[in-house]
């Protein structure tokens, strides 16, 4: 059969490479963007091909990939199945108009979505939007393949949502993948697109050109953090690829010129002897890559830091979320602030060259001496990077949980959004407060590592010099203190024609 595989992006979170940071190396043929590659689609397309399905990946970053251009291709190619990516709330909105007007253009194509958002709300979807056929829940490696097998009978799909008679048909679930070490590894050579390494989320500061990618090595998180809804997903089970089967995926990008490598994992340091196993798999084979990942401060691989550093580990990135004990406990994160210190410490003792903390504020009971507790906690410890985001209540998490069940949000009305919870929540700041005390702890907190660590400080600076003018990394900085409004979406043919940096939103900021 012949699918098209399509990762709809929320366009506020992908940006055009400047031109004037294009390399020579660069393929004029490949667009370069800002943002992390659609690993979802990238890693289903070989399981299919596997299967002796012909497959064409579309990624919506891409200005030549919107959803007038997929339809058209679609019309002229009439693929048997057309598979969409929904990661989450934010992209649903454009999944509906990309439905709709592929729908229209090839009205007898079967459309199936998956992904995390389409997994927590797969009737809810096919209840609103008519012109999805059929939701694929959880993992897709083997629900896809089995979809295609039975399209003439979909009701022997296990996992899958449809439509039947004018109902709404739930198949009986589909198991978690036991063994991740079956599937061949990811297809990174379809798209006609680099993607390049830059700061976290939506930041459109440019670390690198070097050539990169994002991998995962393992699936799912074992803790029940209030905001997260991963646990949800993965039923509270971690499942992770062996050592052997992680290095020959490494090994294939080494070869094929990657020197930088951002691991997905929800939680990467929670094995020490895998890690130290991928680690001395790493420096054995002499793999030329750097790399990067996330993890716990409380993690037992904390004490593997010195030799993930000797194998090319760069960048590590730690969930500290609040500077006081009451508002870590309140978010059910079960670490402290010790466990914070020692694992950001640490990562600096054994040489990592740049340590993100993400924050959020505006916690429920967060009082503005807490929020500036976290300011000032952060200030302390030896961070390059880091965040102060509002906290979120998303669907599927055990804080929306909360709200529905305290009537602050209708589950049946509001399945399809995401809340603020300064906007909502009448035990948290108000979003005014918010904002006003975001300013004075930035400020603050700017002012103690100017003065305290202006070595750090230049040095840091001076990597956002290689590829930013001066005029966007002062953007960049002044960015926590202009007042927000809602921005509008990026209209991506004039992004095409002019390649430019943008004024960030709130985001990871860099310390100065």
């Amino acid at each position: 059969m012949n699918v098209f595989m399509v990762y709809v992006r929320d366009p506020n979170f992908c940006r055009l490479l400047p031109r004037k940071l294009h390399r020579a190396s660069f393929d004029p043929e490949r667009l370069q963007v800002m943002a992390f590659p659609p690993l979802g689609i990238q890693t289903l397309a070989p399981v299919l091909r596997q299967h002796g399905h012909r497959v064409r990946l579309f990624d919506t970053c891409h200005p030549q990939m919107q959803a007038e251009h997929i339809a058209q291709a679609a019309d002229a190619e009439a693929p048997d199945v057309i598979a969409l990516s929904c990661l989450s709330t934010t992209t649903y909105p454009a999944l509906k108009s990309l439905a709709r007007q592929l729908k229209s253009a090839a009205p007898k194509i079967p459309i199936i979505v998956g992904g995390p958002f389409a997994t927590m709300n797969a009737d809810r979807i096919l209840e609103d939007c008519l012109d999805l056929d059929c939701v694929g829940v959880g993992e897709g490696e083997e629900l896809l393949p089995d979809y295609l097998n039975n399209l003439d009978n979909l009701g022997s799909v296990a996992g899958l949502v449809w439509r039947n008679a004018g109902g709404v048909v739930h198949n009986p679930s589909r198991p978690l993948i036991q063994d991740l070490n079956l599937f061949p590894y990811p297809d990174r050579t379809s798209l006609p697109i680099d993607y390049i390494e830059s700061l976290p989320l939506d930041v459109p500061a440019v670390l690198s050109l070097d050539k990169f990618c994002t991998m995962q090595t393992s699936r799912g998180c074992p803790y029940s953090c209030i905001y997260c809804d991963i646990p949800s997903l993965s039923q509270g089970k971690w499942r992770y690829r062996s050592a052997a089967h992680v290095l020959g995926e490494m090994q294939q990008l080494n070869d094929m010129g990657y020197r930088s490598i951002y691991l997905t994992d929800d939680h990467f340091l929670l094995n020490r002897k895998r890690i130290s196993e991928v680690c001395h798999g790493i420096i054995e084979r002499q793999l030329k890559f750097h790399w990067g990942c996330e993890g716990r401060v409380d993690a037992a691989a904390v004490d593997q830091l010195a030799i993930m550093k000797q194998a090319n580990c760069n960048f590590l990135a730690f969930g500290v979320e609040a500077g006081t004990q009451k508002v870590l406990d309140r978010l059910h994160k079960r670490q402290t602030l010790k466990q914070v210190e020692h694992a950001v410490s640490e990562a600096k003792r054994q040489g990592i060259e740049r340590v993100h903390g993400f924050f959020v504020i505006s916690s429920p009971g967060e009082t503005k001496q807490d929020v500036m507790a976290s300011f000032r906690f952060a200030a302390r410890l030896q961070l390059d990077t880091f965040g102060f985001n509002r906290l979120c209540a998303y669907r599927g998490t055990p804080l929306w949980r909360e709200y529905v069940e305290r009537g602050i949000i209708d589950d049946q009305r509001d399945w399809d959004k995401w809340f603020k919870c300064s906007d909502i929540d009448p035990t948290a700041l108000s979003s005014a407060e918010v904002n006003l005390v975001r300013m004075r702890g930035y400020a603050w907190l700017f002012a103690r590592r100017l003065f305290l660590r202006p070595i750090r400080t230049y040095k840091l600076l001076r990597t956002f010099s290689r590829y930013m003018k001066k005029s966007d990394i002062l953007k960049l900085l002044y960015s926590p203190f202009r007042r927000r409004s809602l921005s509008r979406k990026p209209d991506l043919s004039a992004m095409m024609l002019e390649a430019g940096l943008k004024e960030p939103r709130v985001g990871p900021i860099p310390i100065p």
